[in-house]
């Protein structure tokens, strides 16, 4: 097969959620599918931070229409993003579609982004999901024929096991400052617990109404045991998951939750939001709170910090359900609708 993906997403020099997809899903195709071509596609201003040393079954192009001429026979755009019939059979992965039914950013880019969404649907010839909320949210909002929806879910790594440290009485929860990502309720649960315990907030401190966030923790009285490390690179990221003892994440609104199964991986138990795709994520793995009860997150930071026996059996749970989301079972399901697509 002749496959063409778009790799703009793949050179954010700060990679997350859509970053780390993309880099797994273009180096994982091409690995796995040595007897098929691939074409990282860049849209012109990416193209001249491409990578090198690419292995010999894949093209670097400038994403262009149409992408027939050099010989493709797919498509895909791997967030929820498909401009133009780039060729004569087309996928897009949809993350996530938030944006489209909360307060999580502004008006104009919440209008940019669902006629983004409407348009990338509308090119689509099969549309990944990557939870089933998600699917549930496409064919809701964008009214896609479930016929056309496949779920396919994110995937983790397993942990590196030389930047594993000692456990710390460490909080960590990971994530832009953002309003969705919850954290002044996180702030305000955490200065009621008890013990010597830090929190620490990894994450870029650029998200949407980031200030708030920023107003709480200087108003805190907790402030001189609450850190802001900012964006962490990927090593930064795995020392912190082995220095924490509780990981929470409470978030209000997620297509996937990509933080959780990592903080699984890495032998962290987790406290999370029970919203529906946090809840098909971590399964029977993880403590649920209803993320706009602050006296729940408190509970239920209490529970863990003393009772270590319940630790331990979340470590457990964690680690089982970090196993069932390897990427290499995310790189097959997807080869499998490229065929699908292609007979």
């Amino acid at each position: 097969m002749r496959i063409a993906l778009d790799a703009t997403y793949s050179v954010d020099p700060r990679p997350t959620g859509i970053g780390i997809y993309s880099n797994a899903l273009l180096i994982g195709l091409a690995n796995r599918y040595p007897d098929d071509i691939f074409y990282h596609c860049y849209r012109p201003k990416q193209y001249l931070k491409k990578p090198r040393n690419l292995r010999a079954n894949v093209r670097q192009k400038v994403l262009y229409s149409p992408l027939p001429l050099f010989g493709p026979e797919l498509f895909h755009g791997v967030n929820q993003r498909v401009d133009k019939r780039y060729a004569k059979r087309i996928v897009s992965t949809f993350h996530d579609l938030f944006v489209m039914t909360e307060q999580y950013s502004t008006p104009s880019f919440r209008a940019r982004f669902t006629e983004q969404a409407k348009v990338a649907a509308q090119n689509s010839d099969l549309i990944i999901a990557v939870s089933q909320f998600t699917a549930e949210q496409v064919n809701g909002l964008l009214g896609v024929d479930r016929s056309r929806i496949r779920i396919i879910p994110h995937g983790v790594s397993p942990p590196s096991p030389e930047l594993w440290h000692k456990r710390e009485n460490i909080i960590l929860t990971v994530g832009a400052l953002q309003v969705r990502k919850n954290f002044v309720r996180l702030i305000d649960a955490f200065e009621r617990v008890s013990g010597d315990w830090r929190l620490i907030l990894a994450g870029a401190r650029t998200g949407y109404r980031a200030g708030a966030v920023l107003e709480r923790l200087r108003n805190s009285d907790c402030k001189d045991r609450i850190q802001l490390v900012g964006y962490q690179w990927p090593a930064e990221l795995e020392a912190l998951y082995s220095r924490a003892s509780l990981f929470v994440f409470p978030s209000l609104d997620e297509g996937f939750g990509l933080p959780v199964l990592e903080a699984m991986a890495h032998g962290v138990p987790v406290i999370t939001s029970n919203r529906p795709a946090l809840v098909e994520v971590a399964g029977d793995a993880a403590l649920f709170i209803d993320p706009q009860n602050t006296e729940d997150l408190e509970y239920a930071l209490e529970r863990f910090i003393t009772e270590p026996a319940l630790r331990n059996e979340y470590i457990q749970r964690g680690l089982e359900r970090a196993k069932q989301y390897p990427w290499d079972r995310t790189i097959r399901a997807t080869h499998e609708v490229y065929k699908e697509l292609l007979g």
